[in-house]
């Protein structure tokens, strides 16, 4: 039996999200909450955590109660916003999956059982832009092994340079990023470091002579 908790503000979001899955045989709802900053009472056994809505993936506590899951829990979003995924990134988890909010009960049930499995799974409209943008970082990657550089870019700072190719501020950075600006200024300093520059301009330039950036 999968245990599944759901996750969303609006008490009549989660009592729809429960019917949805009443069907499913090989699913159990063990708990409802209101945000994720309740996570600390959720039940012991976990499978997958079914999310919708405004939920706060910062919220005080839940990456801490993830860590202490040592990767068991698996994590399905309802969005229609390809930021989510880029989220779902970053946390801790054995699987993660998104889904548009108008998804129909097997849909939503087939992507409980695949996530239980360790699946990645998701409508390809939320998907294929972020598989392509992972595509593109992996042959940056690459290439930056002929591109002289002492250290190469992590993937993180790829990111960040393909971004700033696009004239955008840290404080957008690090909203499409999902990161704080903080740590957005550090990794425009690790790109200057790298690749020898000294502002944005030359960052971007240098990017683009060493193929490095896709504009």
């Amino acid at each position: 039996m999968i245990q599944v908790v759901i996750v969303a503000p609006i008490l009549a979001v989660r009592a729809g999200l429960r019917a949805l899955l009443a069907g499913e045989p090989a699913v159990e709802v063990t708990w409802e909450a209101a945000s994720l900053a309740e996570s600390l009472e959720f039940p012991a056994d976990v499978d997958v955590l079914v999310t919708a809505g405004d939920v706060d993936l910062d919220a005080p506590g839940f990456q801490e109660w993830l860590q202490q899951q040592a990767g068991h829990v698996a994590l399905l979003t309802l969005t229609d916003h390809l930021e989510a995924a880029r989220s779902l990134e970053r946390l801790p988890l054995r699987a993660w999956g998104c889904l548009p909010m108008d998804a129909s009960a097997e849909e939503l049930a087939a992507a409980v059982r695949a996530l239980d499995e360790g699946l990645l799974v998701g409508s390809p409209a939320l998907l294929q832009p972020r598989l392509r943008q992972l595509m593109v970082s992996e042959e940056i990657a690459v290439s930056q092994v002929s591109a002289g550089l002492i250290e190469p870019l992590t993937e993180r700072e790829t990111q960040v340079l393909q971004l700033l190719g696009q004239g955008l501020a840290n404080k957008q950075i690090a909203h499409l990023l999902a990161i704080s600006e903080h740590t957005v200024k550090f990794h425009v300093s690790s790109i200057y470091a790298k690749l020898g520059a000294t502002n944005r301009t030359e960052a971007v330039r240098l990017g683009v002579q060493r193929g490095l950036l896709v504009l």
